[in-house]
């Protein structure tokens, strides 16, 4: 099986995931893949690539360069047809890549479909009509999502049939260190984008109903996004925040997790969540609202704490019972880290990947091709 695995975003997660499918490749079967991602995320994720995987790095243009994104499409689908795949599994949308979907009609198309809408106050997100996303959604063979929640989700808005979307686990995330950072036990943590649909100013505004009872605790906010002056001026005591309003590395993210107690996600709106998986690796508890597919991945009780969305009253009452707790929440996140090894280990994913894949060959009806006519194009 051949497979080209192209995406614009999503470094970590592409990297680890096209590792693991040729890893996860049974001993009769021969997969090869190509990953086509921009080089600077293979360049902070090198050391975690499988050397049999094939790459393809680009250069991404922005967003409003026309003539470079015209090139950068023509020379992505050169390179995919070259490579001469059964399949084609793409991640999520990229407004030029995906009008040039109807090129691509001679292979079997997955897509991979994080948020089938956009969030509130994600201006980002909002820089590509909608209709180009769903004109790019509409071309797949099957769809993959990583919660069932978002199935649902990608049924309603996008009338792409149940049968056809497949729901699998974002892999894991993370990398635990050789040398590892001690825990902090008063440390909370929000961590990610920062757009409205976050809820960060619920936990803002549960900071004094924290210190209340956990007088030394601190809360850090790390990640950027919208302006971050309004959340500032919400802090009744801005001394007991730590800030990194700022894009954080994978290392000082890695680190961050190490040393929390305990990972907020205050989110008022949701569809899935990377940092729940990260969270997990660590062995860290996680308080999570009870929006999108949020609970999905908390199991309440056991490896964290479900509250209401918009109630900073819960969210301060759940952390402060694993400030408190320091074996409950020792507990509670070797538990995430138990489900994280059971649903989202990198074997787990890639597996359940693979099967899709074949099934969409399949459903296809596109025999396979022979491997020695096909021209390779292995970049390093």
């Amino acid at each position: 099986m051949r497979i080209a695995f192209l995406s614009f975003d999503f470094g970590e997660y592409c990297v680890r995931l096209a590792s693991a499918i040729v890893q996860a490749a049974s001993s009769d079967e021969d997969v090869e893949l190509l990953l086509l991602l921009p080089e600077s995320y293979i360049a902070t994720n090198r050391q975690e690539l499988n050397p049999h995987v094939a790459l393809y790095p680009f250069t991404k243009p922005r967003i409003r360069q026309p003539f470079r994104q015209l090139r950068l499409v023509r020379n992505l689908h050169r390179e995919i047809r070259r490579f001469a795949p059964d399949l084609v599994h793409y991640q999520h949308r990229h407004p030029w890549f995906n009008l040039s979907l109807p090129l691509l009609n001679r292979y079997p198309l997955v897509i991979t479909i994080h948020d089938p809408r956009e969030h509130a106050g994600d201006n980002e997100s909002r820089r590509m009509p909608q209709v180009i996303s769903d004109f790019g959604y509409h071309r797949a063979d099957r769809v993959i999502v990583h919660a069932e929640y978002l199935k649902q989700m990608t049924r309603d808005a996008l009338d792409i049939p149940t049968e056809q979307i497949d729901v699998i686990p974002m892999i894991a995330l993370g990398k635990e260190s050789e040398d590892p950072v001690a825990e902090d036990g008063n440390l909370v943590l929000f961590f990610g984008r920062i757009w409205g649909y976050k809820g960060l100013e619920y936990l803002i505004r549960a900071e004094p109903l924290i210190t209340e009872q956990v007088p030394e605790a601190r809360i850090v906010i790390a990640g950027e996004g919208e302006d971050f002056a309004r959340y500032r001026r919400m802090m009744r005591h801005p001394e007991r925040f730590v800030v990194y309003n700022e894009y954080v590395s994978d290392e000082t993210r890695d680190e961050l997790f190490q040393r929390a107690s305990v990972v907020v996600l205050p989110y008022v709106e949701a569809t899935q969540s990377a940092v729940i998986p990260v969270a997990y690796t660590f062995a860290k508890p996680v308080v999570a609202t009870t929006v999108g597919g949020l609970p999905e991945l908390v199991d309440d009780g056991r490896s964290g704490y479900l509250v209401p969305p918009r109630d900073e009253h819960a969210i301060a009452d759940a952390v402060v019972r694993l400030l408190k707790d320091r074996d409950l929440r020792h507990r509670m996140g070797h538990d995430g880290r138990r489900m994280l090894d059971a649903e989202c280990a990198a074997s787990v994913v890639a597996g359940r990947t693979l099967d899709v894949y074949r099934q969409a060959i399949n459903e296809s009806g596109v025999p396979r091709k022979d491997p020695r006519s096909a021209r390779s194009s292995v970049r390093s």
